[in-house]
């Protein structure tokens, strides 16, 4: 597999198709507060031709509180959260069938987009969010050269952890037509809900930014009447 190639081909999709959409990361430090969406907000993709990007999503589909996380995988205030807010909010609410929780992804930059394509490389969400726990417990170190080959390689080397080979890792990366729907798909989504800043959660349409597991414990727990 040439990465080189590969990087070269996603950095130049990014590029053509405006990546970034006005979202930034979010200061971990700031207070959770509700944002106002608009009626427009939704948590579904807007665009029917889209719909072949699958919503990866946990917990049960019929739950009265529907969460939606947006982040980033190269966003080190998503991977706070996931490493120390999300195994609690999946042991009480997920695991329980208090909650849906979806995860879309929000792409700053090529690496981000790569590690998306590897995610969804065999369509199985399990296997999604097994590579999801790996790269953001993993974010520091795959991340640390700031050499596109040497993180591009720690990325596949994510990918073959979680039972992926070379053959499907080549073609998940070679699709582009899978690139561009990623993207056109994250930036309708993130319009539609308002996202400018990640982690941003809507939980039952409303707009929140990152917070703790207490916080969100609270919001929760508000939604189910609790």
């Amino acid at each position: 597999m040439n990465l080189r190639v590969v990087l070269l081909a996603v950095g130049v999709l990014v590029l053509a198709l405006g990546i970034g959409f006005m979202v930034y990361e979010q200061d971990n430090s700031a207070p959770v507060t509700t944002i106002p969406a608009g009626p427009e907000s939704q948590t579904s993709p807007v665009n029917p031709a889209e719909a072949t990007v699958k919503d990866m999503a946990l917990g049960n589909p019929m739950a009265q509180v529907q969460v939606v996380e947006y982040a980033s995988f190269t966003c080190p205030h998503c991977a706070s959260f996931h490493n120390n807010a999300f195994k609690p909010l999946k042991e009480n609410y997920i695991d329980t069938g208090k909650i849906r929780f979806v995860f879309r992804e929000v792409y700053f930059d090529q690496f981000g987009l790569v590690a998306s394509m590897i995610g969804r490389c065999s369509g199985n969400s399990e296997d999604y969010f097994n590579f999801v726990d790996k790269v953001f417990g993993q974010q520091q170190q795959w991340m640390a050269s700031r050499d596109g080959n040497t993180m591009l390689n720690e990325l596949v080397t994510l990918g073959k952890s979680v039972g992926l080979n070379d053959e499907q890792l080549q073609a998940c990366l070679g699709d582009e037509a899978k690139s561009e729907r990623l993207i056109n798909w994250y930036q309708q989504n993130a319009k539609a809900d308002g996202i400018r800043s990640t982690p941003s959660f809507v939980v039952n349409g409303k707009l929140m930014s990152n917070m703790s597991f207490e916080e969100f414990a609270k919001v929760l727990d508000k939604e189910l009447g609790l």
